[in-house]
């Protein structure tokens, strides 16, 4: 695994992540950067750039033309390497298993051997201080790229990536990740656990929006994201990526509910 310390940040530092090829959500976040007068070098990306929607070449070309830091999460480490999944860390068979193997057999056809270069080189962790507090940016654990970590998921497990990072990389004070596309933060025995959700797909919450973060004097505060969705839905269908996260993106409702912890879905079967 590859870290790199960005050093000591001075200002507001934009947090997002899963951009999931949606050209249209990564726009609109870069013009949010923009309003808020934060620039690229303070914007924090937490990895899956490419995956359910319709413009994986163009989104990649959008982020790297922004220039911000950014970490690799599953997606770019499978495409990177040339493989035919996208190790989202679905249960075999699933759903979620099922659909991805359609948005991502389309977005590995359009990346570039230039792009798959570009995201295999990203670190796998950033470190840094802002305000006098020691941050670790990862995708989704720490040894675990896709690890999946809920707002309500048990305390130990989040203790137990605690204790890998304190062991690999020492003290610190806060964890920002990416990969469960839900927007939440918490604190656990001290370390403050945040993450902004994703900009290209909203949190299964009922909404088209979707979310980012601003970490300003040691508090994150989680803003909402509008975008052109409808287009970026046309993208979707004109790629064939019709199966179900084309409708997410205006109903706000994931097609699967499998990956989720039973107490954050709509729908629990009682049989």
């Amino acid at each position: 695994m590859r870290q790199v310390d960005l050093g000591d940040i001075h200002g507001q530092i934009l947090i997002f992540g899963g951009a999931y090829s949606n050209l249209q959500a990564t726009q609109a976040l870069i013009d949010a950067a923009q309003e808020h007068g934060i620039p690229a070098e303070r914007c924090i990306f937490t990895g899956d750039s490419i995956a359910y929607c319709g413009n994986p070449s163009e989104t990649m070309n959008l982020l790297r033309d922004f220039g911000c830091p950014m970490i690799k999460g599953n997606c770019e480490i499978e495409l990177a390497a040339g493989s035919d999944t996208c190790g989202c860390g679905f249960e075999a068979g699933s759903t979620c298993d099922l659909l991805s193997r359609g948005w991502y057999a389309f977005a590995n056809q359009e990346v570039s051997t230039d792009q798959r270069q570009f995201i295999g080189s990203l670190p796998d962790h950033f470190i840094f201080m802002h305000d006098g507090k020691r941050y670790v940016v990862l995708h989704g654990g720490f040894s675990h790229v896709s690890q999946f970590l809920f707002p309500t998921t048990p305390d130990q497990e989040y203790i137990n990536v605690i204790r890998e990072i304190e062991n690999d990389l020492g003290a610190f004070d806060g964890v920002i990740a990416g990969h469960s596309g839900i927007p939440f933060q918490k604190s656990i025995e001290g370390v403050t656990w945040f993450n902004s959700g994703a900009i290209g797909m909203p949190a299964h919450n009922g909404i088209s929006t979707t979310s980012y973060g601003i970490l300003d004097a040691c508090a994150f505060t989680i803003y909402d994201l509008s975008y052109d969705h409808q287009t970026a839905q046309d993208a979707m269908i004109n790629a064939g990526l019709d199966q179900g996260y084309h409708t997410a993106l205006e109903t706000g409702y994931w097609p699967s509910e499998e990956v989720l912890p039973m107490d954050l879905r709509r729908f629990v079967d009682s049989g």
